[in-house]
């Protein structure tokens, strides 16, 4: 059973250096991410695990406009408040683990 657990995650890691999701690559691309791969790769392992696609691919375009997240944020949107309370679930995570 462990052998099978550590098998297949590493198979999971594999597959997360392969391809690199929507919060790593915007990372990447960014300022503050572009010198350090590592903490993208990081960040995007705690968006796998804290925020589905679709709202991984919303919080990535905050790494391009950061002003789209305070519009966000500020929205009366019911949809928009329920993805926030994601989103900071996913920044205060993702501080701890890969800071």
């Amino acid at each position: 059973m462990i052998r099978l657990s550590a098998f297949a995650l590493s198979g999971l890691l594999f597959a997360g250096v392969a391809h690199a999701g929507a919060i790593e690559s915007a990372c990447t691309r960014s300022e503050r991410g572009a010198g350090n791969p590592a903490l993208c790769r990081c960040i995007q392992q705690v968006a796998d695990m804290t925020l589905d696609r679709r709202d991984q691919r919303q919080a990535a375009r905050f790494f391009r406009d950061p002003h789209m997240a305070q519009e966000v944020r500020m929205s009366g949107d019911r949809g928009d408040e329920v993805f926030w309370r994601k989103y900071r679930t996913f920044g205060s995570t993702a501080e701890r683990y890969c800071s």
